[in-house]
């Protein structure tokens, strides 16, 4: 069983990749752009750990090259894609909207169209719980109206369920977008808050507080998205239109300040010095999810408790940059 994985280098991507590797029947394909959004390093050396399986392929391309993507697909012959190439984070869409476009909007369509052309059986793809906008009713239920994104990357993501559910409709392309609520572990992003707070705590240095800190996240530990990303892979939608969306959260949110701070300070055994600022831009006060549809598809509910997903990347932190 062939499948392939785009942004094989990312966060999600990597930790997808390695568990698939562990089971037998899959033949595990990756692409990525490996673009310098941040250290490039990083994402080497995850592809370094990667290339270490013999029963793992990769190849760099960008996904807004439909002629390279063409290609690949026809070398490859896939039975399944898994979409994770996509340019991530709210704050940068503010300031580079182009790269947004060209990555979440031109490239997703170019892997719609290299999908239905080889007929992959099921075709699933990150989308993120932004897309729900500043709501008042959690927690949130996968049927919300999702018409108003606060950021231009939330609503690429949302331009993106739209665009699959209409290659769903019209050519019968089984398509599954997953809302994913802060993901966090192991070999994570460093423009993410975990990694930007246990940087700057264990130097000494002072960390940004948006809203004072005073919003709320469903954390979600990356283990449990790969877990839930994997159980999904033989079960598309068998709707007349084949298009399914899901959340993928831990269903618990988190005080940012009171709680997620407070982990981090207790495990490093430091306290952190704080700049308080106001709330940003395109940001959302509190995310929960309701993941009732997610357990009733696969039989899982996400079970990794905040604190011990906060120190087993500190474990990773330190011995990565031996600090």
């Amino acid at each position: 069983m062939k499948i392939l994985i785009t942004g094989c280098a990312g966060f999600i991507g990597f930790h997808l990749v390695q568990k698939l590797l562990s089971k037998k029947n899959y033949k595990v394909f990756g692409i990525d752009n490996l673009n310098t959004y941040y250290d490039v390093k990083l994402k080497n050396d995850r592809l370094k750990i990667l290339k270490q399986n013999k029963n793992f392929y990769f190849e760099k391309i960008d996904i807004s090259k439909l002629n390279k993507l063409k290609q690949n697909f026809l070398n490859n012959k896939y039975d399944y894609v898994i979409n994770l190439a996509a340019q991530a984070g709210v704050r940068y869409s503010i300031t580079n909207p182009d790269t947004y476009f060209e990555n979440n909007i031109s490239g997703f369509y170019n892997i719609l169209e290299v999908s239905k052309k080889f007929k992959i059986k099921h075709l699933i793809f990150a989308s993120t719980s932004s897309v729900y906008g500043d709501q008042s009713k959690w927690p949130l239920k996968e049927n919300y109206n999702t018409d108003k994104p606060l950021s231009f990357y939330a609503a690429t993501k949302k331009i993106n369920e739209v665009m699959a559910y209409s290659y769903s409709n019209i050519y019968k392309l089984p398509c599954t977008g997953l809302r994913f609520f802060t993901v966090y572990g192991p070999y994570g992003r460093p423009d993410m808050a975990l990694f930007k707070f246990v940087k700057n705590i264990n130097s000494a240095k002072r960390i940004n507080l948006f809203n004072s800190g005073n919003h709320y996240r469903d954390f979600t530990y990356v283990d449990d998205i790969v877990e839930s990303i994997i159980r999904l892979i033989n079960k598309p939608s068998k709707e007349k239109i084949p298009y399914d969306v899901f959340n993928i959260g831990g269903s618990k949110p988190h005080h940012l300040k009171k709680t997620f701070l407070r982990y981090i300070e207790k495990i490093l055994g430091k306290k952190a010095m704080i700049i308080n600022l106001p709330m940003q831009m395109g940001d959302i006060f509190k995310t929960h999810a309701d993941t009732k549809k997610l357990q009733n598809k696969i039989n899982y509910k996400p079970k990794t408790n905040l604190e011990n997903g906060i120190n087993n990347f500190i474990i990773w932190y330190k011995k990565y940059f031996k600090k």
